[in-house]
């Protein structure tokens, strides 16, 4: 009875706690589910943060271990594996600049071509950084890249455009473009700006003694030897002083700097040939001494050897080379280069015989298109000239240019070769191709405007001049004489006149402009100005026949007859172009004119303007 009862309370109460149980879960379950899906929601949000965090700070680790791996192998000198860790960087950050900067002087320690496409994509980076503008054009300089290097220093903003550094780089674009007296005047701005600095000195000394301005050259020649003296600039300053003073025939001079040279531990082959120049004109006998201890020091390395060939055929010695290379082992002319210099000789003595058995057998791999070129020459010479082309000729030169299409430098040595000989027809096409390369467009077009000026051809000679200027605008004579032929043939007058007064503003005691110029304010009417242009030159300058028959012009048109008459003595009897023969017609015509016609008393010519009838030009 009792068990009973007990077992009835412990049931009442168990039912209590269920209903209780029920009760709160009824109550409570909306508020924890409420609970429950906040906390999962920033679990989540946490994670993600987390996530994304920890992911930012392990990409941001393994940038930074890359880039110190990067830079400690370029430190090293381990330059592939330095490239190949930094191209793993940009790949994954494009716009990374310590890796573009470790892949840009990489490539630059390599030589590669590469080195210009890294300086672009940071200069593009950092558009106005002066540092990353000339670094790009500096490379594309080095490559050869000309378009790219103008371009850059373009870019360069004009607050920066007076930095010492600024004006070296634009002097060897100007050098690159042959423009001469632009790089001068680059370099001597650097020094301007930086007098205590020794490379920017070193720069313009080597080029300004070769000026024919006496103070110039005198100050030059001052400047290297005191930077011959510090061992970075001994060499090169020897260099530069032993060509001057060869080129100014003072042979003790010249004795001294060529034994100084060839002490130097720098010294290199191409120094001795550089010293061969000094012999040669000191003293025959002891020069053919020298070159017989030289040529078995050359034959050692095929390198070498084809050097010193080269310079014997370009020195009127190529009938040594002849004879040498019959005395020389077979192997020893095995080297392409070789081979080419052998070619070479045989051409400028004219056995073509011995040029076609040399040229007829065998492969000169990368040099393969100018065996062929050079028989092609060879059958040609050896052949009487006909009508009709020669097929074998034309088969050959043909196999020679498919070999050297596209390829920059084969290209030049081909069109060289073909101006050398007289294969106008097949140089002007080359040259026109090679005048698509900034490093060699100078040269294509300067070959370009000796042809066509040397055949009369006008149209195409101001076509020439054109590209010219284009390609160096600031270059005074190539603007005068592209102004002055526009002025006589009547193409774009008007740009004609312009560009005389640009070239005359540039320099105006530069003899070419500033007849240009007067040319053109004659052309105005405005003949007394011109005539006053005249005045300021120098009798000397005014004695070549060219230049005289634009003063015969400007003098017979403000009437002074005597002297017109003294200045058409100059340029009558001399070989003169075309159009100035049309001028110089023209002035007689002027002069027939006044003295036909009655005039006011002329006041006395000055004696600048009253050259001897007898005056030859230089």
């Amino acid at each position: 009875m009792a068990e009973r009862i007990k077992y009835a309370r412990h049931r009442r109460v168990r039912e209590l706690f269920l209903g209780l149980e029920s009760f709160f879960q009824r109550r409570l379950w909306p508020a924890r589910l409420g609970v429950i899906v906040v906390v999962s929601a920033v679990a989540l949000l946490v994670g993600i943060v987390l996530f994304s965090y920890g992911s930012t700070l392990y990409d941001d680790w393994r940038q930074s271990r890359l880039l110190r791996r990067a830079t400690a192998l370029l430190q090293e000198g381990k330059l592939n594996k330095a490239s190949q860790t930094a191209q793993e960087l940009v790949a994954r950050h494009p716009d990374s600049l310590p890796a573009l900067h470790v892949l840009a002087e990489a490539a630059e320690k390599q030589n590669l071509q590469e080195a210009v496409k890294w300086r672009e994509q940071i200069a593009r980076l950092l558009p106005a950084d002066l540092e990353s503008q000339l670094n790009l054009a500096s490379a594309a300089l080095r490559f050869g890249k000309l378009d790219v290097a103008r371009q850059a220093l373009d870019r360069v903003p004009s607050r920066d455009r007076d930095r010492a550094a600024f004006h070296v780089v634009a002097g060897w674009l100007a050098r690159a473009e042959g423009n001469l007296a632009e790089q001068e005047e680059q370099f001597a701005a650097a020094v301007k700006k930086e007098p205590t600095n020794d490379l920017y000195q070193f720069n313009l000394a080597a080029l300004q003694i070769h000026s024919r301005d006496a103070e110039k050259s005198a100050k030059a020649h001052d400047t290297l030897q005191r930077l011959s003296k510090l061992a970075p600039y001994r060499t090169g300053t020897l260099r530069a002083l032993l060509n001057d003073a060869v080129a100014r025939n003072d042979l003790i001079a010249a004795d001294n700097f060529a034994q100084q040279l060839q002490m130097s531990p720098e010294v290199t082959f191409g120094d001795y040939l550089l010293c061969l120049n000094f012999y040669r004109k000191l003293d025959q006998k002891k020069f053919r001494s020298i070159l017989e201890r030289v040529k078995p020091v050359a034959a050692r390395d095929p390198s070498n050897l084809a050097s010193l060939m080269d310079w014997m055929n370009q020195n009127e010695l190529a009938g040594d080379v002849v004879k040498w290379s019959d005395k020389l082992p077979a192997a020893q002319l095995s080297s392409t280069a070789t081979s080419v210099e052998v070619a070479d000789a045989y051409a400028t003595v004219k056995n073509w015989s011995r040029l076609k058995r040399w040229t007829r057998a065998g492969t000169w791999g990368e040099s393969e298109y100018l065996r062929l070129a050079y028989q092609a020459i060879a059958t040609r010479q050896s052949r009487p000239r006909s009508t009709n082309p020669n097929a074998e000729f034309e088969s050959l030169w043909r196999s020679a240019e498919q070999l050297a299409n596209e390829e920059p430098e084969r290209e030049l040595a081909l069109a060289r070769l073909a101006s050398k000989w007289g294969l106008e027809k097949e140089s002007e096409e080359l040259w026109w191709r090679v005048a698509e390369n900034p490093p060699t467009r100078r040269e294509a077009l300067e070959e370009l405007r000796r042809l066509y000026r040397g055949k009369n051809q006008t149209a195409k000679l101001y076509d020439v001049l054109q590209r010219l200027h284009q390609s160096s605008p600031n270059e005074a004579p190539i603007t005068a004489d592209l102004a002055r032929l526009g002025l006589n043939t009547g193409q774009n007058k008007e740009q004609s006149h312009q560009l005389a007064k640009e070239a005359y503003d540039r320099a105006p005691n530069e003899v070419n402009c500033a007849l240009t110029y007067a040319f053109s304010l004659s052309r105005l009417g405005r003949n007394a100005e011109a005539v006053r242009i005249v005045e300021s030159l120098s009798p000397e300058q005014l004695h070549d026949p060219h230049a005289a028959v634009y003063v015969a012009l400007l003098l017979a048109q403000a009437g002074r007859i005597e002297a017109a008459n003294n200045y058409i003595a100059i340029a009558d009897d001399e070989k003169i172009y075309p159009e100035e023969e049309k001028l110089l017609d023209e002035a007689k015509t002027n002069l027939e004119t006044a003295a036909a016609t009655p005039s006011p008393m002329i006041s006395a010519v000055p004696a600048e303007l009253s050259p001897a009838p007898t005056a030859s030009p230089p």
